[in-house]
């Protein structure tokens, strides 16, 4: 027995990989950008030299522990759920690390950036195969994912420094709210529902998942 769901139009087929690049540049850039703002927020929070480096590696440590993870967990609940999860958590995190008053609330709210870049970024490239399952659009649209990841680390430093000296290093994290919102809003309605591999189901193309016989 199988369950087919009609296949989504390549205008919305595209919408969804510019969403999934756009989400996978907030988070490789928040692996870097804080690089620059690192004195700034130093002096405005007095933070020690022993616990500025958790600023930045507070983010990293949470990011790489989980993804193996999170990808299972994708995998039993759905990559649509873990994706939008992830990105409600890492929007939320960076809203908090902007309005961090000390630095006790600002590396807390580092790992749960981490936490929710990992939930994330461990769905995102199986969305991708799964969104084009033709060998040549797939080819294009992970070159396209890859380019952007690539090019995330060093837009991260020159954003860095531009924010942090322009308007302050509190919107380092701020930029990431709305983006977040946005994404999530057109996320929500650009993907249909359907089950986690772990729960049964097996995607073989977008919109489609075949249930195995009983």
């Amino acid at each position: 027995m199988s369950v087919t769901v009609p296949a989504a139009g390549t205008g919305r087929r595209q919408l969804a990989l510019w969403l999934l690049c756009a989400a996978s540049l907030m988070i490789i850039l928040d692996g870097t950008i804080v690089t620059v703002a690192l004195p700034s927020i130093q002096r405005d929070l007095r933070v020690s030299a022993a616990n500025l480096s958790w600023v930045m590696n507070g983010y990293l440590i949470a990011f790489g522990s989980l993804l193996l993870l999170a990808g299972r967990l994708g995998d039993l609940a759905g990559r649509k759920r873990m994706f939008l999860s992830g990105l409600a958590v890492f929007t939320a995190a960076s809203l908090l690390c902007g309005l961090s008053t000390g630095p006790a609330m600002l590396i807390a709210a580092r790992f749960a950036q981490g936490i929710g870049g990992a939930m994330v970024a461990a769905v995102s490239l199986g969305m991708i195969v799964t969104l084009f399952p033709e060998p040549r659009e797939q080819a294009k649209a992970i070159g396209a994912f890859s380019f952007v990841g690539a090019a995330g680390a060093s837009i991260g430093l020159v954003l860095g420094g531009v924010l942090t000296e322009t308007i302050g290093w509190h919107w380092i994290f701020f930029v990431n709210v709305p983006i977040g919102v946005l994404a999530s809003l057109s996320a929500a309605r650009c993907w249909p529902p359907t089950a986690g591999p772990g729960c049964g189901a097996v995607p073989t193309g977008w919109g489609r998942s075949r249930l195995p016989r009983a």
